[in-house]
């Protein structure tokens, strides 16, 4: 369960340091063997390999001819990469990527249980501003939900 965040910086080639707390089990869960891509809000994905590849499995069951679903395939797996943590416990964000979610230097790691977002900061600011300018609307299926 990957849960927490941190605010880091990518290096000078567009490396990324995984927090320290997170390497163990990213390691234990995959290998080493990760999978990052791009999401529709603008962010990216870092799984572990072993939980992306039901996702990807699922993914390539969408229909090529349905337009919608040809621009999500387009999108996960087109922009999808096999990474493995370095020595240092580093991945390497690509400049594809990178350019995609608007990451320069400085980017929000977000835990999300089974996997990692990994926002550009002023995204990531955006993001909780609508949740706050928002927090009165509460998603389907949580309508009953209490902290």
């Amino acid at each position: 369960m990957f849960q927490g965040a941190a605010q880091l910086n990518l290096d000078a080639k567009g490396r990324l340091a995984v927090p320290t707390r997170h390497r163990d089990p990213l390691s234990v869960e995959s290998a080493g063997k990760l999978v990052l891509t791009a999401h529709p809000h603008k962010c990216l994905l870092l799984y572990p390999a072993p939980a992306w590849e039901p996702i990807r499995a699922r993914i390539m069951t969408f229909s090529s001819f349905e337009p919608q679903a040809s621009l999500w395939k387009r999108l996960l797996v087109g922009f999808a990469e096999d990474l493995e943590l370095d020595a240092s416990g580093r991945v390497l964000v690509s400049p594809e990527l990178r350019k995609f979610a608007g990451i320069d230097r400085q980017v929000m790691f977000v835990g999300q249980g089974s996997h990692f977002e990994i926002w550009g900061v002023e995204a990531w600011e955006a993001q909780l501003a609508q949740l706050t300018e928002q927090s009165d609307k509460v998603p389907p299926g949580m309508e009953n939900f209490a902290l």
